[in-house]
């Protein structure tokens, strides 16, 4: 292969992962969710994990601290989480899900489930099984 086609690759990548966030926060607005996809990034996986310290939510979500720290800030100003001082580390602190936003998680989640199916629609178990395989040695190849 030349390196060409790698190029094509990696716009197809990109541009296919920007149109798949695209279309999300389009059906939110349309449905009136009260977070974005970035906040429910936030709250998804710390509804999964669990508190979690708020530099290894960054790592995770693949966001750069002040960015995360303006999604929590206004996750906070909707009382769907709390930051709180990390006990074991006095310098981090710890993100977890309010009452409410769990309540709000587990309303959403099968929406959402919805939206994201649509992005997959007419693709089958081999397509998902080369996807993963293909997705999975792009991102070792990166490590």
């Amino acid at each position: 292969m030349h390196e060409e086609p790698y190029g094509e690759y990696s716009f197809l990548l990109d541009r296919t992962a920007r149109r798949v966030k695209q279309f999300a926060q389009q059906r939110f607005k349309e449905l009136k969710f009260p977070v974005t996809v970035d906040q429910w990034l936030v709250m998804k996986n710390v509804y999964e994990r669990g508190a979690m310290k708020q530099n290894e939510l960054a790592e995770l979500l693949f966001k750069d601290n002040p960015t995360l720290t303006r999604i929590i800030d206004l996750l906070c100003d909707k009382k769907l989480v709390d930051r709180k001082p990390n006990p074991a580390d006095r310098r981090s602190f710890s993100i977890e899900l309010t009452k409410d936003g769990r309540k709000k998680v587990e309303q959403l989640k099968p929406k959402i489930a919805d939206i994201r199916l649509q992005a997959w629609n007419g693709l089958s178990e081999k397509d998902f099984q080369h996807f993963r395989k293909v997705l999975n040695t792009i991102y070792k190849n990166l490590e």
